[in-house]
């Protein structure tokens, strides 16, 4: 990703509503579905700031991997130890067979070959084990913000599922998510495009907007998984071994 996003990650992300909402809705959703032993060892891979890290502490033991030095000094900080360095899609260094759960949360796009990296995640799955996958939705709406983040493709239900099969894995509870707000963001990925103002600053917006995007977004924790969801902005599921 270009440096900048990290910036804005470290500066934002204990206050825009997208990180604090969805952090939420994915415990919910790894409370509901995750089925996770106690103390699960844990795994989040591509853990940018380490934002996520406190809410998957609260399943088990976590460890992480972030590439970027200054992104992954401020994780170490957070996590209370260090994060390592391992790339995808090889993931050298990683133990194998070692983890009840691997989150990759907005990662997979960022990689070319987005099948040898989850088949990667899968060798060091424990039997039993699960990969928790959420990745940006609907090539449609590719943008700046897309670019910024060197993303390789956005996904459709059925290309998630087609990479997901072809690792030797099977998807459980897919769904879209980011449905309630999905209107007011593909109205705007559109007007930046036809008025070439497209636009990959994702700062938090004023204080009362911030509040009630948050508001919003986090109804989603009750119905994510639990009921039909509209199309989204972000793609979410719990991924096992075959």
């Amino acid at each position: 990703m270009d440096r900048i996003v990290y910036d804005r990650m470290a500066a934002h992300d204990s206050t825009h509503w997208w990180y604090r909402a969805r952090r939420d809705i994915l415990a919910d959703y790894l409370t509901r579905y995750g089925k996770l032993p106690g103390q699960a060892r844990i795994l989040e891979i591509g853990c940018g700031t380490g934002h996520n890290l406190p809410m998957l502490a609260g399943f088990g033991t976590v460890d992480a991997i972030e590439i970027d030095p200054a992104a992954r000094e401020i994780a170490s900080a957070r996590l209370g130890k260090p994060v390592q360095a391992a790339p995808l899609p090889e993931l050298p260094g990683i133990e194998r067979g070692a983890y009840d759960l691997i989150a990759v949360l907005d990662v997979v796009e960022h990689i070319e070959d987005d099948v040898a990296a989850l088949a990667a995640m899968k060798s060091c799955l424990k039997p039993g084990g699960k990969i928790l996958i959420a990745v940006p939705a609907h090539q449609w709406m590719w943008s700046a913000h897309d670019v910024v983040n060197h993303h390789h493709r956005r996904y459709s239900k059925g290309t998630l599922v087609a990479a997901i099969e072809k690792a030797g894995l099977k998807p459980r509870k897919l769904t879209y998510f980011n449905s309630l707000l999905f209107p007011l963001a593909a109205a705007a990925r559109i007007a930046g495009r036809l008025s070439g103002r497209d636009d990959s600053d994702d700062s938090p917006p004023p204080a009362p907007l911030n509040k009630a995007f948050e508001a919003i977004f986090r109804l989603e924790r009750h119905l994510v998984g639990r009921a039909p969801m509209t199309p989204g902005v972000s793609i979410v599921t719990l991924a096992e071994p075959v």
